[in-house]
């Protein structure tokens, strides 16, 4: 019973995190260049046409991806961390890797809402970071539950963080 359990469960966690942070330029602050290295980080299961369901039926919400836990991470001095932009209802700890490279951020999702983030620029004196809310509007006429709770998101660094100051910015979109 137990193994059965667990094997629902882990079918529901959506499985190995894509670990690789996305890249977009229009979103960079004047004088950061932008970085073109990265993919998005999974909130979309590969092999789904049009980022719908699995069976590729259109506006199907994918499932919620977290971040696999990040051995031997430790929290960011939150004097390197400027989230002055993002609402108050986002979670603004952040994690690091050993190396520098691998950051966990924390998104919001639930409902239906998918959290993502994204490596929206690097420059030699800050990393810009969104985190993306995406709205999947339900199939048939269905109803959205209102609750949201934070989601670990990884993203991938081209260099260690080092010095750099991390800055938090939020986007909502709609799937």
């Amino acid at each position: 019973m137990v193994a059965v359990t667990l094997a629902a469960l882990a079918g529901c966690s959506g499985g190995g995190q894509d670990t690789t942070g996305a890249v977009g330029g229009s979103s960079a602050p004047s004088g950061v260049p932008t970085s073109a290295s990265s993919a998005p980080t999974g909130s979309v299961p590969s092999g789904s046409p049009g980022g719908g369901d699995p069976t590729g039926a259109p506006g199907a919400q994918p499932p919620q991806r977290s971040a696999e836990p990040l051995p031997q991470a430790a929290p960011l001095d939150g004097a390197k961390v400027d989230a002055a932009t993002l609402p108050e209802t986002y979670d603004k700890q952040v994690r690091i890797g050993q190396d520098g490279r691998v950051l966990v951020v924390n998104g919001l999702a639930g409902g239906c809402k998918n959290a993502s983030a994204e490596v929206a620029a690097q420059s030699v004196d800050q990393v810009l970071v969104t985190l993306v809310t995406t709205y999947y509007p339900p199939q048939g006429g269905g109803v959205c539950t209102d609750d949201l709770r934070p989601v670990p998101l990884t993203v991938n660094l081209d260099a260690p963080l080092g010095e750099r100051r991390l800055v938090l910015e939020s986007r909502e979109e709609v799937g």
